[in-house]
């Protein structure tokens, strides 16, 4: 355990920041596609994972190109864990209520 928080507490918290967004991120866009494509909820969760990542990666690509801020792609990989699990609490929060 002890491990576990050590490796915690080394995460900037920028990275934080990410992640927290990236869970907003997630939920919204997941609860979108349940009321967008109710018929085809695999098919909307494809489709909201896919639309993460592309506004995860594409902040940095952004800051990349633009040379507005500054370019880490970890930062987009904390964003897309955020979302899948922000997608994640969407569908728990859906199998509770039904």
């Amino acid at each position: 355990m002890r491990i576990f928080t050590h490796m915690l507490n080394n995460i900037a918290p920028d990275k934080w920041r990410h992640f927290w967004v990236g869970i907003l991120m997630g939920a919204l866009l997941q609860s979108v596609a349940w009321l967008l494509l109710p018929q085809h909820p695999l098919g909307g969760t494809l489709i909201v994972l896919a639309i993460v990542v592309m506004i995860s990666y594409g902040f940095e690509l952004f800051s990349l190109i633009s040379g507005h801020g500054h370019y880490d792609i970890m930062d987009a990989v904390a964003s897309i864990i955020g979302g899948v699990l922000g997608m994640a609490l969407n569908w728990g929060a859906l199998w509770v209520l039904l």
